[in-house]
């Protein structure tokens, strides 16, 4: 089968290529798709809670000043963004008037 280099690179690095082009035989995936074997027990409600929980206390919170320059920051963007829409429909609608003779 011919293939171009790209195609060829891509399935040596998954795996499915050796370096000198031969085809490695195919595995069972269907297990490593889900990273575990589908007789595996669920976890139950309490346990998902306590794994969220333990989760949450991984992240790294902003602090006050950072939220509040973020907020700042995302506030003046705003106004900017909505002072430049408004100045090109403003002018948007004026050249069409113009172009029309509506004055």
């Amino acid at each position: 089968m011919a293939m171009n280099r790209q195609t060829r690179r891509h399935l040596q690095k998954q795996g499915e290529m050796s370096a000198d082009g031969a085809p490695i035989a195919n595995r069972d995936r269907r297990g490593a798709a889900a990273g575990a074997s589908p007789d595996t027990e669920r976890a139950g409600p309490r346990q998902f809670v306590s794994e969220v929980k333990g989760e949450l206390r991984k992240v790294v919170w902003p602090t006050k000043d950072e939220i509040v320059n973020y907020s700042v920051v995302v506030f003046v963007t705003i106004v900017v963004l909505t002072a430049m829409i408004a100045g090109l429909d403003y002018l948007t609608g004026e050249g069409v008037l113009r172009l029309f003779d509506v004055n």
